[in-house]
């Protein structure tokens, strides 16, 4: 009987880091070898991290990173690895056949797996359908490669691909099957949104089914500026059932016997014959490793099947595993968040615990005369479930200072925003004050909703380093917040805090709902709009008013130079700010 066993690493690189992420796939391949795997595979880009963005335009960093590969394969005893890293060559059908030394045009890169095997390079696959839509610009940085390896390896015929590939209905998956691959090896680096593990593996369960194919699926996990990698790896067999899955927002390593007779048995697969592609006929390179030992008798192994977890649960790891990444990958060791007794600083407070610990978290409340009692306990009960430091700064004197200083450049006007936002801008000074001093980073706490609007304060509350609720609407801030107290052994956030009206407490009696529609309103609009693209009239259609629909999309519109000058943030929605929606500020187009 045919088997393979098979390790998926599921590993958190670091972007640039060459030295650390080499040692990082170096200790996985001990790990598998150990566990008795023949082949064992790494993410998509795992050398350089992802994505590498400009760093591909420095030729010594296309060098190195092709130098960490030549390192790996001298690791390759007794197994195959897949490992992705970037390959540059000539513009040639085949790059792997080009001259070995580096060529001088920077154009010619190739997003590509290295098959590692008996201390060598075998052979390469690059990748051939380039991501060029909401974050990904592929289109920058690589060609498209052309060639089809088929590696057969201990009696078992390999395909590999890399991410957009098996997205894909035909090209390349479902050629690569044509041409007899029985296993199909896909290496990833996808980021997260919501929904998007389960609607991936509804897709890999469909082209394993109608391709007749084992499909193994190795997806890099870590939080990499805006974006969050969540892992989930998955095995796949012939007819469509997940056999092993990896765990979700953590690294893992996930070994499985695969068992390629039925295979061989069920190779006639549905689809397989009705979508012939001219692909087919196209001379592939067919590698045989004959040097490797025969397999030893070993003890079947059970795969690890980790649960699904809810949406919600997903949104949440998602978010502790940015701030973490973002903080550590970054040289932090502390940051400080400015607390007002609302609904988001309390769960980016809560998150950022969970995330760098409570000793690792500094929090500030800085009461103006506007700041009820309520607030003043809330931050103090939350500070002490979190067992955090929380220190207190007044900014009552800096704003009789304010006062005084502008009253004579503001006489005969009324007092309006400005000196509501000239609150919020001495509060973003205290704090980055104290980034200053100590070396904290500071987390902004606006929302996904607050940002789409405008409804936040340049060089105030959205002063600071990393925005961990930026993509997070203020609806889905309160189902986040119910689930982290449902979590613990005690709910954290205290139960007035989840009821109150949201307000800035920038004025006497203010609320949020005096300026915006309520947020169970506001947010199907924004993300109708900002996510989906809607018109006016197609929003309108969807049961809400025109004066409403055109009021929030006239804010959005607005507010689109507010957002270019935001710290970057973690992006969990379909589409999020920054490199997913790229909207002129200087636009004569108005939507309404």
């Amino acid at each position: 009987m045919r088997k393979l066993r098979v390790a998926l690493a599921q590993i958190n690189p670091t972007v640039g880091d060459l030295d650390g992420n080499t040692r990082l796939i170096k200790s996985r391949i001990k790990q598998a070898r150990k566990a008795g795997a023949d082949l064992v595979v790494f993410p998509e880009l795992a050398v350089t991290g992802s994505p590498p963005e400009d760093l591909l335009l420095k030729p010594r960093f296309i060098a190195d990173n092709r130098r960490a590969i030549a390192e790996l394969a001298r690791e390759c005893v007794d197994l195959m690895a897949v490992v992705g890293y970037v390959e540059q060559g000539s513009a040639s059908k085949h790059p792997v056949l080009a001259s070995s030394v580096m060529c001088t045009d920077q154009r010619e890169l190739y997003n590509a797996a290295a098959i590692l095997a008996d201390r060598r390079r075998v052979t390469i696959y690059c990748k051939q359908l380039l991501s060029n839509y909401g974050v990904f610009d592929e289109g920058r940085y690589f060609h498209p490669g052309k060639s089809l390896p088929l590696i057969t390896f201990r009696g078992v015929t390999l395909g590999v691909n890399i991410c957009e590939d098996i997205w894909s209905p035909e090209e390349p998956s479902c050629v690569q099957a044509m041409a007899g691959a029985e296993v199909l090896v896909n290496i990833n680096a996808s980021p997260f949104h919501i929904a998007k593990s389960c609607s991936r593996e509804r897709m890999l369960a469909a082209q394993a089914r109608e391709n007749g194919i084992i499909v193994i699926y190795t997806n890099m996990v870590g939080g990499q500026d805006e974006l969050i990698f969540d892992g989930n790896s998955v095995i796949v067999d012939q007819n469509g059932e997940v056999i092993a899955r990896a765990k979700a927002f953590e690294e893992d390593l996930i070994v499985a016997d695969l068992n390629v007779e039925g295979i061989v048995r069920d190779r006639v697969a549905p689809g397989l014959n009705k979508r012939r592609t001219r692909r087919v006929s196209e001379t592939f390179e067919h590698v045989k490793i004959k040097s490797a030992p025969p397999v030893r008798t070993r003890a079947q192994i059970i795969p690890r099947v980790e649960l699904i977890l809810s949406e919600l649960e997903e949104v949440y790891k998602g978010l502790v595993l940015g701030v973490r990444d973002y903080v550590n990958k970054n040289g932090f060791k502390k940051v400080v968040i400015g607390l007002s007794g609302g609904i988001d600083s309390a769960l980016t407070v809560v998150i950022a615990v969970d995330a760098l610990g409570a000793e690792n978290v500094l929090g500030l409340f800085m009461p103006s005369p506007y700041t009820s009692q309520d607030s003043a306990e809330d931050v103090a009960e939350l500070s002490r479930c979190l067992s955090i430091e929380c220190q207190t700064i007044s900014i009552t004197p800096v704003m009789d200072v304010y006062g005084r200083s502008l009253a004579p450049a503001f006489e005969g006007r009324v007092t309006d925003t400005t000196e509501e936002n000239l609150q919020a801008r001495i509060r973003g000074n205290i704090l980055m004050a104290v980034s200053n001093k100590f070396g904290h980073l500071v987390l902004t706490t606006g929302n996904k909703s607050e940002m789409s609007v405008g409804y936040a304060t340049l060089y105030g509350d959205m002063a600071g380093g990393f925005a961990v609720l930026k993509d997070v609407p203020k609806t889905i801030v309160y189902k986040l917040a119910n689930l982290r107290n449902r979590q613990g052994a005690i709910a954290v956030i205290p139960k007035r805090v989840l009821d109150r009206s949201p307000t800035a407490e920038l004025k006497p009696n203010q609320k949020d709902e005096d300026s915006l529609p309520p947020y169970p309103i506001l947010d199907p609009i924004l993300k109708s709009y900002v996510e989906e693209d809607r018109s006016i009239e197609e929003i309108m259609a969807l049961g809400f008013a025109r004066d409403t629909v055109a009021h929030v999309v006239g804010l959005v519109d607005r507010s689109e130079y507010k957002r270019r000058q935001a710290p970057v943030g973690i992006k969990i929605t379909c589409r999020g700010f920054g490199k997913d929606r790229r909207m002129p500020i200087t636009n004569g187009y108005h939507s309404s």
